[in-house]
């Protein structure tokens, strides 16, 4: 072999591997671009999906109370929640001064459309959403019957009374199962005491502020 020819040779080798080399790297380029793409839909997809559970039911208790409570989804942002529970009140007005009986357990049931507005964008954070964990703006409608009533010593006549109470609230899971509450509002309130006996009913603003720890079955 004269050296031509080696040379000749030894530039086909490096050209070959020169080539192979490409092919190896356009090859790994292909397979990154590929797994990022499917990354890149499979986060699309979970931010566009992101929704209200289409039921999700568990009980939550707090300083005020114990409630058991169902969410059903009516869009991807909006549920109606319903809640029956008992709320621990410390009576001091004047329905209740004639009477020894400070506390009382009352039956409360709720209707409540909630909001979750920021669903989405907790998704697009890869934050959980499950149990529809996330901020929300409700509209709490709660009444107050007059039968049941814990507590009741001195044998005190309980007053109805319904409210209608915007809120703002939020809601985050602890775990699988478990989750906090926390919210804010004003609104309004009837009282029907005429029928207990009192001479009027009254129509005052009323303050819902609450904090609850739950668990999600």
């Amino acid at each position: 072999m004269n050296k031509y020819s080696f040379l000749l040779t030894k530039t086909t080798n490096n050209e070959q591997r020169s080539f192979v080399e490409i092919e190896i790297k356009t090859k790994i380029m292909k397979k990154t671009l590929l797994a990022l793409t499917l990354c890149g839909l499979t986060f699309f997809a979970k931010s566009q999906n992101a929704s209200v559970e289409k039921s999700t039911c568990g009980v939550q208790t707090g300083v005020l109370g114990i409630w058991a409570y169902n969410e059903v989804k009516l869009s991807n942002a909006i549920a109606l929640r319903t809640e029956l529970g008992f709320d621990f009140g410390i009576w001091e007005t004047t329905y209740y001064d004639d009477y020894d009986s400070p506390f009382l357990l009352t039956p409360v049931i709720v209707l409540e459309p909630r909001f979750y507005y920021n669903l989405k964008k907790r998704s697009e954070d890869s934050k959980r959403t499950d149990g529809n964990s996330g901020d929300f703006i409700a509209l709490k409608m709660g009444y107050h019957p007059d039968g049941l009533v814990l507590f009741n010593t001195d044998n005190a006549p309980v007053v109805s009374d319904f409210s209608i109470i915007p809120t703002w609230g939020i809601r985050r899971n602890i775990g699988d199962h478990f989750n906090y509450e926390a919210g804010l509002g004003v609104g309004v309130s009837h009282t029907f005491a005429e029928r207990a006996g009192y001479s009027m009913d009254k129509t005052e603003m009323e303050l819902n502020m609450h904090l609850r720890i739950g668990y999600r079955f």
